[in-house]
């Protein structure tokens, strides 16, 4: 009997200790981004979004999870200049008075969160899964990625992968939405890239 119970506790001290090696790893958030591409019938915009910080949790060089914050407030449009540039990632933000709602009304949801629930191997391929939360709505979401070791630096890179934006109340320009659009619509869906770094201590 003794040496029944001295295994079972030997057991469940190592399944103890197998959850608490994790290591919650600091995403290097001056070196990660999110690339965007948004389309309509007359053209197409991409860009950027920072993360306001984040981490990775990790088991050796396995993702167990992690959460970052998405800082809304940066959205960034590269394709254009000037006061176009302006103009648009104004109307994106919701700082043009009236249009508040439009997209991301950066004022009343500066940030969004993505917390991953799960890293798993699908058909030879690595998807990050998880909880995309946008304006308080919550949707989880699979994208394959690419996770690589070089040194000390674990990179996080996504293929680039599709959201339906209506599905977290981004709205304008959808014709799912709207009716009588005509040709002035916009796709419902964006384009992401996720790209994440952080150093392993």
């Amino acid at each position: 009997k003794k040496t029944v119970k001295t295994v079972l506790i030997l057991a469940i001290a190592t399944t103890a200790s197998a959850f608490t090696n994790s290591v919650k790893e600091k995403i290097e958030v001056k070196e990660s981004t999110i690339n965007w591409l948004g389309k309509k019938v007359t053209g197409k915009h991409n860009g950027i979004i920072t993360l306001k910080e984040g981490y990775l949790e990790m088991d050796g060089d396995n993702i167990l999870g992690g959460k970052f914050v998405i800082d809304m407030t940066s959205i960034t449009v590269q394709d254009l200049e000037g006061d176009q540039k302006a103009s648009l990632e104004d109307h994106l933000k919701g700082t043009v008075e009236g249009k508040e709602g439009d997209f991301f009304n950066v004022t009343a949801y500066p940030f969004s969160t993505f917390q991953i629930t799960e890293v798993a191997t699908v058909e030879g391929k690595t998807m990050v899964s998880g909880n995309l939360t946008i304006k308080d709505k919550t949707h989880n979401i699979s994208f394959p990625a690419t996770i690589s070791m070089e040194g000390n630096v674990l990179k996080l890179t996504s293929e680039t992968f599709t959201i339906d934006r209506t599905q977290w109340g981004v709205n304008f320009g959808s014709k799912t939405v709207f009716d009588n659009l005509g040709e002035k619509f916009i796709s419902d869906d964006i384009e992401l890239t996720v790209n994440l770094v952080a150093n392993k201590s």
